[in-house]
């Protein structure tokens, strides 16, 4: 989201914070109503995703290179749609980690299945639109730093190293 803000600007990666929530109930839903099991009986799902998230978070490291350009004249990228940011969250191995988590952290145990699974999405959707838009909104104040081509350098590697941080603590996470 931050890099989508500092290319895009806050108001275009609405879409993706929109996005973003709405997977993320989506993948808390399920496992509220039993896939989170699916992944304790074959745990061999979760070193898939594992693998397959940590690929792509590479990928997005790779691609940061270069990718800050804020210049309107060329831009041939565009920021995340409604439908890809929901998309994205069924291969980021953290969404998944954090959805069984707080299932089996929070979870209201002596409520209706529905009930309790309504209170989870909700309860999660409040809490991320306002944390995620937070870096959205960062990047378009840094966007108004990148005329500066060593700055913009700088930044791109700072985002891509954190990037590959994340992609080996992911990796390296045992469950």
């Amino acid at each position: 989201l931050t890099a989508s803000g500092i290319k895009f600007g806050f108001f275009r990666s609405v879409p993706n914070i929109f996005g973003i929530p709405t997977g993320h109930g989506i993948q808390l839903a399920l496992v509220c109503l039993g896939l989170g099991s699916l992944f304790t009986q074959f745990p061999i799902l979760l070193n898939i995703l594992r693998y397959v998230g940590t690929a792509y978070i590479l990928y997005l490291a790779y691609k940061m290179f270069g990718s800050l350009n804020v210049s309107s004249t060329e831009e041939k990228s565009r920021p995340l749609k409604y439908y890809e940011a929901i998309l994205f969250q069924f291969v980021n191995p953290k969404a998944w980690v954090i959805c069984i988590t707080a299932v089996s952290l929070f979870y209201p145990e002596k409520e209706n299945l529905i009930v309790g699974t309504l209170f989870m999405v909700i309860m999660s959707t409040v809490i991320n639109i306002p944390s995620i838009s937070v870096w959205a909104f960062g990047g378009s104040v840094i966007r108004h730093y990148l005329r500066n081509n060593n700055l913009k350098k700088i930044l791109e590697w700072f985002l891509a190293l954190l990037l590959l941080a994340t992609a080996v603590s992911v990796f390296l996470y045992k469950t």
